[in-house]
């Protein structure tokens, strides 16, 4: 090897082209975006959002998980609300994203309808930007964080049902698994365990975690006992696949960090989630939040600033949809 040479791994110039990029996307967002075009955006997307939150509190979980979906596969362009061609089988039907709750994406449609009835804003928002203030209006309905919310995203200018695979993490996921996939999209396991903290409100389907409390294995021993009673109750071996029950069986209305104080007690629904508690390296970090309502609200604001963040569209890369589930 030369003296004086320089060399970098693959892995580090993965990591150095995803920081640029994450950079760029960074410049790109701001949070007074559309202040010249339409002004009163965010007021109208909170006023859309809190009329379907009357309707249904499931439009928290819902839209959260969404934007989550969205984000983590090709970026936040959304791309998931694209409806399927009988030329394409778009995201949101891929099999991982079937069970994604209908009311997330009534509620972007809502809110995107609601822009676009304004004249001098219509056609000038991206549904992907719609869907990152929903977001964030939805968790502050439910008594979580408000937050700013950057603007300036594109919508993507494609949307399949392929480029889903593996981009997002199955309730069997351990930590060392978790924290990667996270990675790949510039997020650190603090990150990840407050993004985890999603799952404080919506469903899971009982095929999700019913190898947790069927079978000759069960009851995961990881599983509080009284929890894994009540759900073989509610989940039945041979259960209607569409039926759901709380991911937190506490506080499911609100936006909390009783998440925490759950897998303290080990009632994580998924093995995912109560794995953040049983792995010594992440069990301080949920201490902590279960401890601090406050600590944890920052930490989640920080994580998904950051989560908005990945694979922006900018340029050619994108525009803006006429129709949210309709590419131009």
């Amino acid at each position: 090897m030369a003296t004086g040479s320089s060399s970098v791994s693959p892995a580090a110039a993965a990591l150095l082209v995803l920081a640029a990029s994450a950079t760029v996307c960074a410049a790109q967002l701001r949070r007074d975006h559309y202040a010249g075009v339409c002004p009163d955006v965010e007021s109208i997307v909170r006023g859309a959002v809190a009329k379907k939150y009357r309707e249904t509190f499931i439009t928290v979980g819902a839209t959260l998980h969404l934007f989550f979906h969205d984000c983590f596969v090709t970026g936040c362009d959304a791309s998931v609300l694209v409806a399927s061609t009988p030329n394409n089988t778009a995201e949101k039907d891929h099999p991982v994203n079937l069970a994604l709750a209908g009311d997330g994406f009534d509620t972007v449609i809502r809110a995107r309808a609601a822009v676009d009835a304004v004249p001098r804003c219509r056609g000038r928002v991206s549904c992907a930007d719609v869907l990152a203030m929903a977001t964030r209006d939805a968790i502050a309905l439910a008594g979580g964080p408000s937050y700013a919310v950057e603007l300036g995203r594109l919508d993507g200018l494609s949307s399949t049902a392929s480029s889903v695979d593996g981009k997002l993490a199955p309730p069997s996921f351990n930590l060392d698994q978790l924290t990667a996939l996270f990675a790949t999209n510039g997020l650190s396991r603090t990150d990840m365990i407050a993004l985890s903290a999603g799952h404080t409100v919506g469903f899971a389907h009982c095929s999700t975690f019913a190898g947790r409390i069927q079978g000759a294995a069960a009851p995961d021993p990881t599983l509080n006992r009284s929890l894994a009673a009540r759900l073989r109750e509610w989940c039945p071996a041979g259960v209607d696949p569409r039926i759901a029950v709380t991911m937190d069986v506490v506080t499911p209305r609100v936006f909390d960090n009783q998440y925490f104080k759950n897998l303290q007690d080990g009632m994580g629904l998924l093995a995912s989630d109560q794995v953040l508690y049983t792995d010594p390296r992440s069990r301080p970090t949920v201490d902590a939040w279960a401890k601090s309502s406050v600590a944890f609200s920052q930490a989640f604001v920080t994580a998904i600033t950051k989560m908005g963040r990945i694979g922006v569209k900018t340029g050619a890369q994108g525009n803006i949809r006429r129709n949210c589930a309709v590419l131009n």
